[in-house]
């Protein structure tokens, strides 16, 4: 399969892809407004507030943090303690990918630790406001 034929497969898979999830949202609301007139309730009133989410940048900041510092470990262990896995001994710098899986598991791993360390600070929040 040519680039030229991939590229035409993807913006058909796309395409759909859009209109599918289109169509499932106006989908589910027409069935939300059906379930609300069977109740008794009118649609077009609906109480859309915007909910606060006072701690949605420090979940984003700590998120990337931890993301980043990820990305940081792999490429050091890449080439400090994993150099001779992937890297061909004739050529610096010359690598066979034996070792791209390590930077996707830090990047999980620190954007993961990241979350948990945003998780923990709202809750000590939630606490303190009880209190």
């Amino acid at each position: 399969m040519g680039s030229d034929q991939l590229g035409v497969l993807w913006l058909i898979l796309s395409s759909l892809g859009i209109c599918a999830t289109i169509f499932g949202i106006r989908y589910m609301r027409s069935r939300e407004n059906m379930a609300m007139i069977d109740k008794g309730l009118d649609p077009s009133i609906r109480p859309e507030k915007p909910r606060p989410a006072p701690f949605r940048n420090l979940k984003w900041g700590l998120l990337l943090v931890g993301a980043g510092l990820g990305l940081f470990a792999a490429y050091l262990l890449d080439h400090t303690l994993l150099y001779s896995v992937g890297h061909d001994n004739n050529r610096w710098g010359d690598t066979n990918g034996a070792n791209v899986p390590i930077y996707f598991a830090m990047i999980a791993i620190g954007g993961g630790l990241g979350l948990i360390s945003s998780y923990r600070i709202e809750k000590k929040e939630l606490l303190d406001k009880e209190k």
